[in-house]
Formats: structure tokens, sequence, C-alpha cells
């Protein structure tokens, strides 16, 4: 396990090294915010439904942009051969980059925090506020990108090129967030499988306050599907 810790700090601290931390958190605070004040502001709403609604989306772009140089950078510059000839296992690898993604996306969210404070602040007096569904909103988010970092760190092992890697997790990321806009058009039981299928489907239903273990097992098997396909383009890379 301290392999695994050494590489997750080892990537955490890279992040915030470089602009890349700074421009997509960023742009994910200033979207976000944008979200909710107008929420507040425009529409005389103190909800958080919007930032809910929206933040899969935004997530849909951000998470290729953090994942992008994790394999495909070691890559390009040779360290990745250098760093598999040291006594780590390669899933060890994988997990400490998954977990470093996972703290910048923490990095993220606790920055939007004081959105639910001020809308709890805000609520008439003598109304209780309900934070159940805030806590599974927020829940739902972390499951929801972890699936995405494990897609996005097998598009980033695929390619030495940054650019391919993100459009890579772009494309699986986005296609595993709008595929049940599809199950209309199709037969009933296709619907049902495309719907299942849907990383939206199983959040709106997380948001709602209802945690189902369905929902957990999807996001998990999502995330270990992702993990265990960047741990073997890892091991190729070794032979």
């Amino acid at each position: 396990m301290e392999p695994t810790l050494a590489i997750a700090r080892r990537e955490f601290r890279a992040f915030f090294a470089s602009p890349i931390a700074y421009v997509v958190l960023g742009g994910f605070l200033l979207l976000s915010g944008w979200l909710y004040f107008s929420t507040l502001f425009l529409a005389g709403q103190a909800s958080l439904r919007a930032f809910f609604g929206f933040a899969p989306v935004l997530f849909v772009v951000l998470v290729p942009a953090i994942t992008m140089r994790a394999m495909a950078e070691e890559k390009k510059s040779g360290t990745l051969e250098l760093l598999l000839t040291l006594p780590i296992d390669d899933w060890q690898v994988v997990v400490g980059k998954f977990l470093a993604a996972l703290g910048m996306i923490a990095v993220g969210l606790a920055w939007t925090l004081p959105y639910a404070f001020t809308v709890a602040a805000l609520t008439a007096p003598g109304t209780g506020f309900d934070w159940g569904p805030v806590v599974a909103g927020y829940l739902g988010l972390v499951l929801l990108a972890a699936s995405f970092i494990g897609l996005g760190l097998w598009g980033s092992a695929l390619s030495k090129n940054q650019i391919v890697g993100f459009i890579v997790a772009l494309v699986l990321c986005f296609a595993f967030t709008f595929v049940d806009k599809f199950a209309a058009l199709l037969p009933e039981s296709l619907g049902q499988v495309l719907q299942y299928l849907s990383v939206d489907y199983h959040f709106d239903n997380i948001a709602r306050g209802v945690i189902d273990s369905r929902d957990l097992v999807f996001y998990a098997s999502l995330t270990l599907l992702g993990l265990v396909l960047t741990t073997r383009a890892v091991s190729a890379a070794r032979l």
C-alpha cells in the first residue's frame, strides 16, 4: 500500500506544480458558481438543483482534462518504463494515479461546499434544511468522478499523446453519460439496458437521496473496469 500512496502523493503534487490544476479547477468553479448564483439571484431560488443537475456534464470534460497526462506523459517522457523497473506492481501505479485524480476532484468539490451552507442559511425560519439530498448528491458526484477517472486513465494509457488521451476519455465519458437519451428510440428491453449503462441515470437516483445498492454496484463495476483495462495497458508497456 505504501508504494501506491507514494505515487498518489507524487502525482497530486505534480498537478499543482503545473497550470493544469488551476485552469481545470478554476473553469469548473467558474461554471458551477454561475449555475448556483444564476439560480439564486436570477431565478430567486435557494437551491442546489441546478448545480447537481449540470455537474455531471461538467465532469464529462473536467475528468478527461485531469487524467489525460496521467499515463500519456509518462510514456512520452520515458518515465513510465523507469517507474515500472521499481519493485512495485502495475496495479499499484494505476491505483496511485487514480487516487491522485480523485483527490483533485475532491478539492474542486470542497470549494463548492459554501453553496450548500449558503442555501441552508437562506432556508425560511422554522423550516429545517434537509441535508440528505445534499450529502447524497456529493456522494453521487464522487462515485461518478471515480468511474470517469477509471475510463480516463485507460484513455491516457492507450497513447503517448495527451490530446489523444483526452479525446478518447471525452468520448467514453460522453457515451456513458448520454447513452440513456437514446433509450426511447429503441425497444423497451434494449432501452432498459441503455438506461442502466448511463452514469447520469444512476446519479439522478442517488441525488434524490435514494442510496440503492444497484447504483453503487454500477459505479464500482465501471470504475473497476477502467482500472483493470488501464493496468493491462500498463502491463503491455512493460513487455
